[in-house]
């Protein structure tokens, strides 16, 4: 089950926005897909109440009989949204289950900076450190009029991070979202501009979220091929209080 998480001590640097889009272009894969808030407010789930039911679907978690937030039955593909402020053992436990990470920057100085120590400490942890977990970051609300777009860049060289895309300064963004719906599930003759902006971002997330299949051993004639089980993951808190992964 792939899980991308989207992650950035700072609040207001676009972390809801992008998790949001990235679920719901699963969902226009037709990938059953979550999207988690780990954030004890919960405003992915209120956004999700907003959502049009002819839209397609993005599951938020499920409650079971413990009061424990938990991935639904059935579901493939997980969009985590995490709180701001996250660090310590509850980054690492994100990291313990994210087969991806994006890091949403913003161009001010207060922004790089915040993206720059979270940065740092998530490539002190093991899965980040072996790539068992990818990372790259996304400049957002770049000014077109400024020179956003050049300091982020050099900012991701400095810190030798990959910088995948620019998402625009737009009220598409804010328009959409208030009506429970993103940019992809808008006619794309009206949204053409950032929707070319998104394309390097996907063609990054695409081997995460749309793995190729593995490859079938060669078979001997006579022996029957090994029964494949389905990954399990463990059941830890990703969040005390909050949501598992099960």
């Amino acid at each position: 089950m792939p899980v991308v998480a989207v992650v950035n001590r700072k609040g207001g640097s676009g972390k809801s926005t992008f998790a949001a889009h990235v679920a719901a272009w699963c969902a226009r894969q037709r990938l059953a897909v979550m999207l988690g808030d780990v954030d004890r407010q919960q405003s992915s789930r209120g956004w999700l109440r907003r959502r049009d039911p002819a839209l397609p679907g993005i599951a938020p978690w499920v409650v079971d009989q413990r009061n424990v937030l938990r991935v639904p039955t059935g579901i493939t593909h997980v969009v985590l949204d995490t709180p701001g402020g996250l660090h310590g053992f509850e980054l690492a436990r994100i990291v313990m289950f994210a087969d991806a990470i994006v890091l949403p920057v913003c161009p001010s100085m207060f922004d790089r900076e915040s993206a720059a120590a979270c940065l740092g400490e998530l490539k002190t942890l093991p899965r980040v450190a072996k790539g068992q977990c990818r990372i790259a970051t996304v400049g957002m609300r770049v000014d077109g009029r400024t020179h956003g777009a050049e300091v982020l860049r050099a900012w991701a060289r400095e810190h030798e991070v990959e910088m995948v895309g620019m998402l625009r300064e737009t009220q598409l963004y804010v328009r959409a979202l208030e009506r429970g719906s993103t940019l992809f599930d808008v006619a794309p003759s009206q949204v053409a501009v950032d929707l070319a902006q998104w394309e390097p971002i996907l063609q990054w997330l695409k081997p995460v979220l749309l793995p190729p299949p593995p490859a079938e051993p060669p078979r001997r004639e006579g022996i029957l091929p090994p029964v494949r089980r389905a990954p399990v993951l463990g059941g830890r808190p990703l969040h005390p209080g909050q949501g598992v992964l099960a």
